[in-house]
């Protein structure tokens, strides 16, 4: 176990990103402004919605609106409710003012308004378009580089709740070791709580182009030997990576090139001649994953996602393993026909029997 230090704790930016998913987003700001770690801030960067999901923030932030997840019954309602003190100010930039550190002097005006046990305003930034994974939270990371007073941040899925000490550990876990780059956390899903979805990151087979999740789907009650874990780790999952300043400035920003997926591998590649990745395990994340989608979006397949991820192989591979190139154009390709003859079927199938089916299960 890792050594809980809560005096003099370094500020921490929270930045999680939005698109479309106020609902999910606003869930998860209520567990995150329950934590324990007392010196930190809120940065929500909206992807270019097209719903109305920055008014939906806006309004909960007001207190205008509730959070409607999860049901009462739901294991994890606690982390989420009662609501935490309204309203919480806020002052919202486009990307141009925040990627200029916004407006110091005006978010200062705020602070007298603050509800107890918030120390800063809610930062709230809209891009105007959906940049994708890495370009939208660079948005929210070139906000907080204009700024002196933070160690860390920590970039967190909008679809997750977290446990009241889940950025306590990992920011003892890198203040253990100041090599560390970046931490992950112990990430479980949303529906089975008890089940692991990543033991802080995964490994890398660069011959084939596939990623594996350390820990998926083990039980949550199991022993977990941090220390072996981060040897076995190529790259930190990216629901939940702890990032220091030091690491921001010496590797750079996420790279922009693969709009979704793989850029946490990039990042993992680009700083290990001089960091570490590493894991907190008593740092717990509750992930929604595919699994939480709404009924109504059951059936629909995600060609955009299949797309960067069929891409996104060939061109990380070209980038840091070209001679795997002749290895990985097949398997790559393979997979890509089997997925195609999944949905081919399952839609022949759907419209025999007059029916909506699940391209990539047949359910």
């Amino acid at each position: 176990m890792l050594n809980i230090r809560l005096n003099g704790l370094s500020k921490v930016y929270i930045l999680i990103l939005n698109w479309n998913g106020w609902n999910d987003t606003v869930e998860c700001l209520e567990s995150v402004f329950r934590i324990d770690y007392p010196n930190y801030q809120v940065i929500v960067v909206d992807n270019g919605s097209k719903n109305d999901s920055v008014e939906r923030i806006k309004a909960w932030a007001e207190g205008r609106q509730e959070v409607l997840t999860p049901e009462p019954n739901h294991p994890l309602y606690h982390l989420s409710h009662p609501p935490v003190q309204k309203p919480i100010p806020y002052i919202e930039y486009d990307r141009k003012t925040a990627e200029e550190g916004g407006l110091p002097e005006k978010e200062k005006l705020l602070y007298e308004k603050l509800p107890k046990g918030i120390s800063y305003p809610l930062i709230l930034i809209q891009t105007g378009e959906n940049l994708g994974f890495a370009s939208g939270n660079n948005v929210g990371i070139k906000y907080a580089l204009n700024h002196d007073d933070f160690k860390f941040i920590w970039l967190l899925n909008n679809d997750t709740v977290v446990k009241h000490d889940a950025l306590l550990h990992m920011v003892n876990r890198m203040e253990d070791d100041l090599d560390i780059g970046i931490c992950g956390s112990t990430i479980l899903y949303y529906h089975k709580p008890d089940k692991v979805w990543a033991l802080g990151g995964g490994s890398y087979n660069k011959w084939l182009a596939i990623s594996h999740h350390i820990g998926l789907s083990c039980s949550v009650s199991e022993k977990i030997d941090y220390k072996e874990i981060e040897r076995k780790m190529d790259y930190v999952v990216g629901t939940s990576m702890l990032v220091s300043r030091p690491f921001l400035q010496s590797v750079g920003l996420m790279c922009e090139d693969y709009f979704l997926f793989f850029e946490e591998l990039d990042w993992a590649i680009r700083m290990k001649r001089s960091f570490k990745l590493s894991y907190a395990p008593e740092s717990i994340v509750f992930h929604k994953v595919s699994a939480s989608m709404k009924a109504a979006n059951k059936y629909k397949r995600s060609y955009i996602t299949d797309y960067f991820m069929f891409r996104n192989r060939i061109l990380f591979t070209y980038k840091y393993f070209p001679s795997a190139l002749l290895f990985v154009l097949p398997a790559v390709s393979a997979i890509f026909l089997y997925e195609l003859l999944k949905s081919i079927t399952g839609t022949i199938i759907g419209r025999i029997y007059g029916r909506n089916y699940n391209p990539r299960t047949f359910e």
